[in-house]
C-alpha cells in the first residue's frame, strides 16, 4: 500500500487515500463491479471490506439510459460547458448522476440496508475514479469506513 501526494478537489480532514495493485483481489472485486455500470463515461465499482471478506458492493449509476441522450449528454454537459468541477453541482445538468448514484455511496446504502451494525476496520475499495467526493466521504464515514482505496494507476 502506498500514499501519494495529490491535491485531491476532496479530502476530509485526518483522512488519506491508499492505493493498491490493480491485481488486489479486492480491487479485482470493485472492477468487476464497474463492469455492471450503466455510465459509459465513468464506471466505476465499490467494495466495502471488514475483516478481509466483501460485506458490500456497488456500481454508479447514470441518470439517463437512452443512448442518444448520453450522447447529447457527452457533447453538451452543462457542467463541463460552465467549468464545473467534477464532484459538485450535479443539480445543474440532468445528464449527470447525483451523488447518491456514485459506487461508494450506494455501497455504504447497500451495508446500512443489511441492518448490522459493529463492523470493525471498515475499507473500501474503488475501482474507476481518483477521488471521492464530500457527500461520499460523510457517507463512508457515517458508516465508521476507516480507508478507501484506488489503483496505483489511477
Amino acid at each position: 500500500m502506498e500514499t501519494k501526494n495529490i491535491k485531491y478537489p476532496y479530502l476530509p480532514e485526518g483522512r488519506t487515500i491508499l492505493y493498491v495493485a490493480e491485481d488486489n483481489p479486492f480491487m479485482v472485486e470493485a472492477k468487476k463491479e464497474a463492469e455492471k455500470s450503466n455510465d459509459h463515461n465513468t464506471p466505476t465499482g465499490a467494495v466495502i471490506v471488514s475483516n478481509g471478506k466483501i460485506i458490500s458492493r456497488a456500481h454508479n449509476k447514470a441518470s439517463i439510459s437512452n443512448p442518444k441522450l448520453i450522447n447529447l449528454h457527452k457533447k453538451y454537459c452543462i457542467r463541463k460547458m460552465l467549468g464545473i468541477a467534477s464532484g459538485y453541482k450535479y443539480w445543474l445538468c440532468p445528464g449527470c448522476a447525483t451523488n447518491s448514484s456514485h459506487a461508494e455511496y450506494r455501497a455504504v446504502v447497500n451495508l446500512q440496508e443489511q441492518g448490522v451494525k459493529d463492523f470493525n476496520d471498515l475499507e473500501l475499495y474503488l475501482w474507476g475514479h481518483w477521488w471521492c467526493c464530500k457527500p461520499c466521504w460523510d457517507k463512508m464515514i457515517e458508516a465508521g469506513i476507516k480507508n478507501v482505496y484506488l489503483t496505483n494507476n489511477d
